[in-house]
């Protein structure tokens, strides 16, 4: 561990908690790894407006890998953006509203973008994106985008992927189930690990100086580029053996837990 440089983390169900918590005094732990040189990275499906309110006054400090790796940035600079067609993202729209039972989402730069008829999702949309508005025809919008996400009020994720999105996109996109009720849909070859990449490149470093951590498929490639990756214990069953490690759950604080050991090194 004591050549570690780069630490990245997903989100939802690894790094926060069920309630959507960082762990406690994880603010201490930013600023320990700031004075012992490692930069922390937050590598998530949600935007980069939503991770810079979570981390607030300390995201310039970040790498804040947003979108699956969509939107990059480093240290409070945009160092990459991979935006969508409008044709692409307004033909993922139209197909998940008339071939499934999921709700799409286009997810623009500066703000998500939701149907108006689904408005009564407001609060589970908002969690994730903070700056969310709503129209009347979703699939004629039209502006800067990087990702459509799919959400899915009945849990089946997973069965609407396997039937619909991956036959229809898997071969143009990069399609991955981000939750039991989210399907990700991004530009073909974006993914975290392609923002792990960039971020890697900026430092000047190789994947064997990089850890990470995850839960599920959105997490899968960014676990296989680096040397040192980590599931939490509650990852989605389906994801076994896509980690050398395995951490404690998002619950019991795991990736802190490491975090810590990977400090103590430090210290010796």
């Amino acid at each position: 561990m004591e050549n570690i440089r780069l630490i990245a983390s997903d989100m939802d169900h690894t790094l926060l908690t069920e309630a959507g918590q960082l762990p406690p005094h994880f603010g201490r732990t930013l600023d320990a790894l700031e004075a012992a040189g490692i930069q922390f990275a937050a590598a998530s499906g949600r935007p980069l407006y939503t991770l810079q309110d979570v981390f607030g006054e300390r995201s310039d400090q970040l790498a804040l890998i947003c979108d699956n790796g969509g939107v990059v940035s480093y240290r409070g600079t945009i160092i990459h953006k991979q935006l969508m067609a409008a044709h692409d993202y307004q033909r993922i729209a139209r197909f998940v509203q008339e071939h499934t039972d999921g709700l799409p989402l286009i997810c623009g730069i500066e703000h998500a973008v939701g149907a108006r008829k689904d408005q009564a999702f407001d609060a589970v949309y908002r969690e994730f994106y903070h700056q969310l508005i709503f129209v009347d025809d979703l699939p004629a919008w039209s502006g800067e985008a990087d990702k459509v996400t799919i959400y899915l009020p009945h849990n089946n994720a997973q069965q609407v992927f396997d039937e619909a999105i991956a036959p229809e996109f898997g071969a143009d996109f990069t399609c991955a189930v981000a939750g039991p009720v989210w399907i990700d849909i991004t530009p073909k070859h974006i993914n975290k690990a392609k923002g792990m990449s960039l971020v890697g490149r900026k430092m000047g470093i190789s994947s064997e100086q990089m850890m990470a951590f995850g839960d599920n498929f959105n997490d899968k490639e960014m676990l296989a580029y680096v040397a040192h990756s980590y599931l939490v214990a509650n990852h989605n069953p389906s994801m076994a053996g896509a980690a050398k490690y395995q951490a404690p759950s998002n619950e019991e604080y795991g990736v802190q837990q490491v975090i810590a050991k990977v400090l103590a090194t430090r210290n010796h």
